[in-house]
């Protein structure tokens, strides 16, 4: 029970955040939101800060395992994997009106000057990310795919970077066309 209830407040938590923002989400709020009597929270969590650092592992936790399931399956050629995993994440922003946006990165942009244990949690997740596309990229010149002298470690830097500043284009002109000029440009000229 005192898993499901953490885990209820995670869940709960991250869904309001993600759409209010951390400073905006106050923990009554994410209490009631997960059914959880408000005495509950500090048995679970030091503080806010603590809960946002539980945050952004659960957030890190959720992305790798749909990373997982889009990258790793099939035969298809690395790059496609890539691909597939774009088109899955813009379509699921155009869905929810381009309105969310990352949640990491909404965390990076709300927190990092504020909380360095929230910045040092959010800069791992993304390294985590990072590594993944470097690790889908290695495998693309691996089958001779990438130009030559392209860094896969260098250019998954650059990807997830163009792809944080896509999401925020995205959330302000409330459009996936940014997301949508992002995979057309990543992948019919930069990795082409």
């Amino acid at each position: 029970m005192k898993r499901d209830a953490r885990q209820a407040i995670l869940d709960a938590g991250a869904d309001l955040i993600h759409r209010q923002g951390f400073h905006n989400t106050g923990l009554a709020d994410i209490l009631a939101a997960a059914g959880v009597p408000k005495g509950s929270f500090y048995f679970y969590f030091k503080s806010k800060e603590d809960f946002g650092l539980a945050l952004v592992e659960h957030h890190a936790q959720r992305m790798a395992g749909i990373s997982a399931s889009l990258l790793d399956q099939g035969d298809a050629p690395p790059l496609a994997r890539m691909r597939r995993l774009f088109q899955t994440f813009r379509e699921f922003q155009a869905e929810g009106g381009c309105a969310r946006g990352c949640p990491l990165g909404n965390l990076a942009q709300e927190m990092s000057d504020l909380s360095p244990a929230m910045r040092q949690a959010l800069q791992a997740a993304m390294s985590a990310m990072s590594e993944r596309l470097a690790g889908l990229l290695a495998q693309a010149r691996e089958r001779g795919e990438l130009k030559s002298g392209l860094d896969p470690r260098q250019a998954a830097g650059f990807i997830l970077d163009a792809w944080e500043g896509a999401l925020l284009r995205m959330k302000v002109e409330k459009d996936p066309a940014p997301l949508l000029r992002f995979e057309e440009f990543l992948f019919d000229h930069l990795l082409a």
